[in-house]
C-alpha cells in the first residue's frame, strides 16, 4: 500500500522523531510500505515523517538499476552517526516532500551509521558516495531538518513559496 507523501511546508516535517522501542510485524509492515512508497515515487530515500509518522525509521536504496545492480534496500531504524570524515562531497540532492527542486548540498564524504534493522538487531556500517549523502539527508528528516536548510534563507523562502502554490494547486484537483 502506498503512503501519501507530505509536501513542505508541514509542521510533522519539522518534528524531531521519537525512537523506536518495539519491534515486531508493525515495524517490518512500515518498512514494506515506505520501500514501495518510495519505489513507486521514484525517490532513493523515505524517512517516516514523510508519511506522518514521527518515528526513527528510515528506507533507502541507492543501487543504480539503469546500471544493472540489484535492489539493495535498506531500513534503518534509531540512526546515529558514530563518525564522519573531514572530506566533503557536493552532491545534487532532491526530496520526495519538495517535488521538482533540486540543488548541491555539502556534506561529508562518509559516514559511519550504528542503527538498529527492522528486528530490533544492531548494526553498525561505513556509507560513502551516493549513500552516505542518501543516509545524512535522511537522517536529517528524523531531527526535523530539510535540505533546503543548507541554503541562504531567500531561497529557502522561494522554495516554501513555490511548494505553497503547488499545494494550493493540488487541492484545487
Amino acid at each position: 500500500m502506498r503512503r501519501p507523501i507530505l509536501i513542505h511546508p508541514d509542521p510533522r516535517l519539522r518534528t524531531v522523531c521519537d525512537p523506536i522501542t518495539e519491534f515486531g510485524e508493525d515495524i517490518r509492515a512500515l518498512k514494506d510500505q515506505m520501500l514501495g512508497t518510495m519505489y513507486e515515487a521514484p525517490g532513493l530515500g523515505l524517512a517516516a515523517p514523510q508519511i506522518g509518522l514521527t518515528k526513527r525509521l528510515l528506507v533507502m536504496d541507492c543501487a543504480k538499476s539503469d546500471e544493472g545492480e540489484m535492489p539493495s534496500p535498506m531500513c534503518i531504524v534509531n540512526p546515529e552517526i558514530v563518525s564522519r570524515t573531514d572530506e566533503t562531497a557536493e552532491r545534487e540532492e532532491g526530496c520526495l516532500s519538495i517535488p521538482g527542486t533540486f540543488t548541491q548540498i555539502k556534506r561529508p564524504a562518509a559516514v559511519r551509521v550504528r542503527y538498529q534493522d527492522e528486528d530490533g538487531v544492531e548494526h553498525e556500517r561505513d556509507f560513502e558516495g551516493l549513500w552516505a549523502t542518501c543516509v545524512q539527508h535522511e537522517m536529517d528528516h528524523l531531527d526535523g531538518k530539510l535540505f533546503i536548510d543548507y541554503l541562504t534563507a531567500t531561497k529557502r523562502s522561494m522554495i516554501t513559496q513555490r511548494m505553497k502554490r503547488l499545494k494550493r494547486d493540488r487541492a484545487k484537483g
